[in-house]
């Protein structure tokens, strides 16, 4: 077990070893918002945290400037791996572009040593307030997202007796690419150091989108909450959890919500990590007779400015 985690340990341990890196930005960027208010990278590669997004822009530059960052998560369930790599750029604190690629694995149950590979194109607006300024009003800074998705099929099937298994398709999806709509709102109560978001997002995606979008039990759009809260323990240490509603739109799939609870630490501004204890209910559940929970680890590491 221990060996699986080891390209990610040994990337955080030469990033923490390098706290100085980007000591002066080389970039021009004035990285001139308050820590933590660039955000981590969800899931999806979204300025957020592990499993929603939040309302930041991502990167540090000011409304003046810009910002960058890239990112890498891994994690591990009880019968999943998923391992997602990206980039996000931040421009004068208003829009936010990025990339993920999402690779899962199968590692248990009798669907071992299938995968499935994703392409997540994103892109968020901030429409109004600000999260950190605006104390003395209720305004909550409100933001506007769209997260474009392209499945890249399902590969290795043959390994487990399913040689023509290549498609999300074929368990019921509708199609292979879809995107998700969602409004954010997200209040930074600096007295009581507490953060409080709201999501609601527009989708069809199936397991994030893993398992193709829309379904034989339901093929169209619906809209789903999601919440984050969290408390700042300290101005670079804040602790939390995540919720995240989903549309349960295959048969053979019993889809339901995911949750987690996590710390994000960030020693510096050029560098954070996120670790989390996350669950997502059953996968294909009917298609393999194991209904066991997915829930594990969530470790992200992002790096930027």
């Amino acid at each position: 077990m221990a060996a699986r985690w080891l390209p990610t340990i040994l990337v955080i341990a030469c990033a923490a070893a390098s706290p100085g890196l980007w000591a002066a930005n080389p970039f021009g960027a004035d990285e001139g918002k308050f820590l933590l208010t660039g955000g981590f990278s969800d899931v999806d590669g979204s300025g957020g945290g592990g499993l929603v997004p939040l309302a930041f822009i991502s990167g540090y530059g000011s409304n003046r400037s810009w910002g960058a960052n890239a990112h890498y998560t891994d994690i591990r369930l009880r019968d999943l791996d998923l391992r997602a790599y990206g980039v996000s750029v931040g421009l004068f604190d208003r829009v936010e572009l990025g990339f993920t690629r999402q690779n899962l694995d199968v590692t248990g149950t009798a669907l071992d040593g299938l995968g499935v590979t994703q392409n997540t194109y994103i892109a968020k607006v901030k429409l109004l307030g600000n999260a950190v300024y605006l104390q003395d009003a209720w305004l909550p800074q409100v933001s506007v997202g769209v997260e474009y998705k392209q499945n890249g099929g399902i590969k290795d099937a043959g390994s487990v007796g399913l040689p023509g298994l290549v498609s999300p398709t074929q368990l019921g999806a509708k199609g292979e690419h879809a995107a998700d709509y969602y409004l954010c709102a997200t209040k930074i109560l600096l007295a009581e150091s507490v953060v409080v978001n709201a999501v609601v997002r527009y989708t069809k995606a199936n397991q994030f989108g893993l398992l193709g979008f829309g379904g034989d039990r339901h093929g169209s759009y619906s809209a789903h909450p999601e919440f984050t809260a969290a408390y700042l323990l300290t101005r670079h240490l804040a602790v939390g959890g995540e919720y995240r509603d989903r549309p349960h739109n295959l048969s053979v799939d019993e889809e339901s919500r995911a949750w987690d609870v996590f710390a994000g630490w960030a020693p510096t501004k050029n560098l954070s990590l996120v670790l989390a204890y996350l669950d997502i209910g059953s996968v294909l559940a009917p298609a393999t007779a194991q209904g066991r929970r997915q829930n594990g680890l969530y470790l992200s590491l992002q790096a930027g400015f």
